[in-house]
């Protein structure tokens, strides 16, 4: 019997997602099915930052810092519709205190006893130079430094802070770049099945028989496949043991981070990256042209089905932490909205969740008869690469399969290039006049090139259906649930978008009620 597929992969968040687009852009026949919304998990509730992670460097992980800068530049190609650069600014005073238990730390110690924790700035702009030059730069700026007691930087930083370093990574729109990878996926083939969960799987004469249920019709299906993917994050471990049945080695370790949502607390667009005490570091990053995102925290999560929310205590310490770098400090009642997300991070037996490593780890097992490939770990800018090293470990398992494609080529939506936002928009604008500035920048933000398709035929705002509000229409809403799996009010404007932050709890519940009454006209259309 020929299976139904050659992959069946577990899971709908960014590793799965770019698997099944890496996997049908070479041929495979691929179906994914994600038991909740796509991406609506970690991959939905990272800090939104395409970066090396600069931090890594002092836990000497040369390669992943490598790897992931030299992906910011790929990706920043392929869609910089919801990835763009961005400039951070490191504040630095000579009293700093640092960790001193990170790999450097400890080497200092030995050879600097007399510095007692403090980074002396030529080591700081050391760090910045390699983060310049490990990954072949090309687009983005290297290393400045401003004086901030005359930089517009400087003003919401307190005045002991007079100087700092200046370098580049990158923005992305998290939760809209798993949708665009499945969307390309199905473009090239694949079947993408949200809310449908994988209950069972057992081999048989060599074959993966795999349950899922759908939990919109309630109705459960065998599919058969030659080879499953886990890539279930937070629930990695859960369905190698459980539902693969496997004995396979590998853990997870679950880290909840946390981040608050201000009103904007800095009038430019840079985003500052400050340093604590306790080895950790937090953004403060310009967030939907109106808000200050700030995070991260790094906690212990004991239980991947216990949904992530901030605690009182991270609140506080994010509140401290950014308090301590403010010339005007903020409080509980400035923040306006919070998310937490549950980081899969491989086991690698580190004393903290801070210390823990951020690279990835992939897994094939051929125990029962049939290989499962499980997926540990992974950073979000990486996320590419990791999709080509599971390809590696895939490709054993099939003859003839093309070669690595995925470098470069846009996601839909991503086909102009990295500086040419600016010339979609006022494109845009030309054809749509009564698209106001801000409407037209959030929809090329958000669709690239599809905007225009997504407007086609309007003449006027009317012509795009019912307004809920903060520029949301029903023609927006029916493309996102005709080509981008969304199904509830809360996908649309949480995950598709952050429109939530601009819509109160009437309006939200009006565009549920829409949503519910034109999926029932759809389903009653199709069963005509």
């Amino acid at each position: 019997m020929k299976p139904d597929y050659d992959l069946l992969i577990i899971g709908g968040g960014i590793n799965g997602c770019g698997i099944a687009r890496d996997a049908s852009g070479r041929g495979l026949s691929v179906c994914l099915a994600e038991m909740n919304d796509i991406g609506s998990a970690t991959s939905a509730s990272s800090t939104k930052l395409f970066h090396g992670g600069l931090r890594y460097l002092e836990y000497f992980e040369l390669r992943l810092v490598r790897e992931a800068l030299i992906e910011r530049e790929v990706l920043l190609r392929a869609m910089p519709h919801i990835a763009w650069p961005m400039r951070f600014v490191l504040p630095y005073h000579p009293s700093m205190r640092f960790d001193m238990s990170t790999p450097t730390s400890k080497l200092l110690n030995v050879v600097m006893p007399w510095m007692r924790g403090r980074r002396p700035a030529w080591l700081i702009r050391l760090g910045l130079f390699m983060y310049d030059n490990l990954g072949g730069r090309k687009i983005l700026p290297g290393t400045s430094k401003l004086d901030l007691r005359t930089a517009p930087e400087g003003r919401a930083l307190d005045p002991r802070f007079e100087k700092a370093f200046e370098y580049s990574d990158c923005w992305v729109e998290d939760s809209r770049l798993v949708v665009l990878n499945a969307r390309d996926a199905e473009a090239r083939g694949a079947r993408i099945m949200p809310r449908t969960k994988v209950t069972s799987a057992e081999v048989i004469d060599g074959v993966w028989h795999v349950n899922l249920h759908d939990a919109a019709t309630d109705e459960t299906r065998t599919v058969t496949a030659r080879m499953v993917v886990n890539a279930a994050g937070p629930w990695v471990g859960d369905v190698l043991r459980g539902t693969l049945k496997s004995n396979a080695q590998g853990g997870v370790r679950l880290v909840r981070g946390s981040h608050i949502v201000t009103k904007r607390l800095f009038d430019h667009d840079k985003c500052y990256f400050f340093q604590g005490t306790d080895g950790r570091i937090i953004f403060a990053i310009p967030y939907e042209t109106d808000f200050t995102l700030i995070g991260t925290t790094d906690m212990d999560h004991t239980d991947a089905d216990v949904a992530p929310q901030i605690t009182p205590e991270e609140q506080a310490y994010l509140i401290d932490f950014i308090n301590g770098y403010l010339s005007r400090p903020i409080s509980d009642d400035d923040v306006v909205w919070t998310y937490s997300g549950v980081r899969p991070l491989y086991d690698d037996g580190a004393s903290s969740a801070s210390a823990a490593t951020r690279d990835y780890v992939i897994k094939t097992d051929t125990s029962r008869g049939a290989p499962a490939l499980s997926v540990f770990g992974g950073k979000i800018t990486t996320y590419r690469r990791l999709a080509e090293t599971a390809m590696e470990q895939i490709a054993q398992q099939f003859d003839g399969m093309d070669k690595l494609w995925t470098a470069g080529v846009p996601l839909p939506g991503g086909d102009f290039p990295v500086s040419g936002v600016d010339d979609l928009v006022a494109a845009l604008k030309n054809s749509f006049p009564f698209l106001g500035d801000r409407w037209a920048l959030r929809l090329v933000r958000a669709y690239g090139t599809d905007a225009a398709r997504m407007l086609e035929g309007a003449a006027t705002a009317a012509d795009l259906g019912e307004d809920f509000g903060a520029t949301l229409t029903a023609r927006e809403v029916t493309w996102l649930m005709q080509k981008e799996y969304a199904r509830t009010a809360q996908d649309v404007v949480w995950r598709r978008s952050k429109l939530g932050l601009r819509m109160d709890a009437a309006a939200i519940d009006r565009l549920q009620g829409w949503i519910e009454d034109h999926a029932q006209q759809s389903n009653a259309a199709a069963a005509e």
